[in-house]
């Protein structure tokens, strides 16, 4: 890890590549051509998975494969989603770090690190830094890193008692396609009220987003089907996605909400 840091402040403008599950593409299909490569799967410390009392320390080069393992050991209702993700060569040759890091506004995992809490660590030879991970994005893919930093961890706050973690992906074929909509709700509800709520929501924006008018729409209410309602309206107010070759913005508008209400149903068994 020091020898990726001093490589990175050296060469700032060397293009970072895990996985290459996208940056491959760049180079076949767009023809781009980079001079310099800074590989950060060569890195054993961000190879791994640590779970702490508190958190699970996933390693930015950690495989997605690996990563959904340590994530539905927590919360086996996620497995569907994982093996929805992509198809098993990517999955197995793909990372968290690099997803979180390229920041598509369709990329599927973060909406679910949003709904649950999740942070990034950036390191630097000049030290570290730990935000939400939605406050990495400033724009379509882009985000606050400095050029001699790199994206290290992404921290993953362990389940609490009584949350309810549903995550949902639309996409035109049900399998190895790329979403269209994806909402992500965790909700914690105590004597019939909202008591905590947190929703992530992608390929509604220009980058992974916090539902957060929704959140507040639900927090502290009663969980009823108004409420339900009034977070889909919240949702559909918020946000206002494009129309592209994998859905119109009305039908990502409509489903966004219609999502929610798909939780209340399932939330009453």
């Amino acid at each position: 890890l020091p020898a990726l840091l001093a490589a990175r402040a050296a060469h700032p403008h060397a293009q970072v590549v895990a996985g290459c599950t996208d940056v491959g593409l760049w180079i076949t299909k767009l023809h781009k051509q980079y001079a310099q490569i800074l590989d950060v799967t060569r890195v054993a410390a961000l190879r791994t998975v640590v779970t702490t009392p508190q958190h699970i320390h996933i390693g930015a080069a950690v495989t997605l494969t690996d990563a959904f393992a340590a994530l539905t050991a927590q919360w086996p209702q996620l497995h569907r989603f994982a093996t929805r993700f992509a198809g098993l060569p990517v999955r197995n040759s793909g990372t968290l770090g690099g997803n979180v890091a390229n920041g598509s506004p369709i990329g599927d995992s973060m909406p679910l690190l949003i709904a649950l809490g999740a942070n990034v660590v950036l390191m630097s030879v000049r030290g570290h830094r730990e935000m939400p991970l939605e406050q990495l994005y400033t724009g379509y893919r882009k985000n606050v890193m400095a050029p001699d930093e790199v994206l290290a961890w992404i921290k993953v706050p362990l389940p609490l008692e009584g949350e309810m973690l549903k995550a949902y992906k639309i996409s035109k074929r049900y399998d190895d396609d790329i979403s269209a909509v994806c909402l992500v709700v965790n909700m914690t509800v105590t004597d019939g009220k909202v008591a905590a709520v947190s929703i992530g929501a992608g390929g509604v924006a220009a980058t992974p987003v916090r539902a957060t008018q929704a959140e507040a729409a639900l927090r502290g209410n009663a969980w009823t089907p108004a409420a339900a309602q009034a977070a889909a309206a919240a949702l559909r107010t918020q946000f206002q996605p494009i129309s592209d070759m994998r859905a119109s913005a009305a039908y990502r508008s409509e489903v966004l909400g219609n999502l929610v209400q798909r939780y209340w149903l399932e939330s009453q068994g």
